[in-house]
């Protein structure tokens, strides 16, 4: 077969072939790990998830109970990243109120925020797995697996929490983003693990703030 006819042939395969987390999205809510994520990397500017450019500004999410807002911004590198521990507060306080403190970032490691809680407690959030997909313009994957260590009176409880997303980019300028999400016991016992507890939910983002343009050059005189 020529190139010229199997080049029609194989866009077409690949536009209606699910992709690795549209599978793991289909097996929900049986999920078990280890799960099909790699670690992190760890090239300066390349450590945080990279999410797609009309993803960056201000958004209100909505779901059936919460409300909040969110901001995504370019990082050194101009890859579009979430301001995590602006996010983290925001999504923390909604669910928890006056219960959560704080979240302070690691600014050694992006993928690692301490939220301060009120009975003298910490909860240690890593990113420890990670994948990403794009399978056209307007839609986008990720799926994060995050060691959980929450430290206070007693000793440290370990869990490890999965979420993943799926961001659709409406012609309104909006974003419907579908979310599955699942807890696993501490890895300390056992890496293979069935989920000990899942969740499922839609939210809605709507842009608040415009994204800033970039500085105009004179021209050359």
């Amino acid at each position: 077969m020529t190139g010229a006819l199997l080049a029609p042939i194989l866009a077409l395969l690949l536009a209606v072939s699910p992709g690795v987390l549209a599978e793991r999205a289909a097996h929900w809510p049986e999920w078990r790990l280890p799960a099909p994520l790699e670690r992190p990397s760890n090239r300066p500017g390349h450590q945080d998830l990279a999410y797609p450019a009309w993803m960056e500004g201000g958004w209100q999410v909505r779901s059936d109970d919460l409300d909040y807002r969110v901001q995504f911004e370019r990082n050194a590198i101009g890859a579009v990243v979430g301001n995590r521990a602006f996010n983290a507060t925001a999504i923390g306080r909604a669910l928890l109120g006056k219960a959560l403190l704080r979240v302070t970032n690691d600014p050694a490691n992006p993928n690692r925020q301490i939220a301060v809680l009120t009975g003298d407690q910490q909860l240690e959030s890593t990113v420890v797995g990670r994948r990403s997909e794009q399978p056209d313009p307007t839609h986008f994957w990720t799926d994060e697996l995050a060691l959980q260590v929450l430290h206070g009176p007693g000793d440290p409880r370990v869990s490890r929490v999965e979420t993943l997303s799926r961001y659709s980019l409406n012609p309104n300028g909006s974003v419907s983003t579908e979310q599955w999400q699942a807890s696993y016991p501490s890895p300390a016992l056992g890496l293979a693990a069935a989920a000990s507890s899942n969740g499922h939910y839609s939210l809605e983002l709507t842009p608040v703030s415009p994204v800033p343009l970039p500085p105009r050059s004179d021209p050359a005189s």
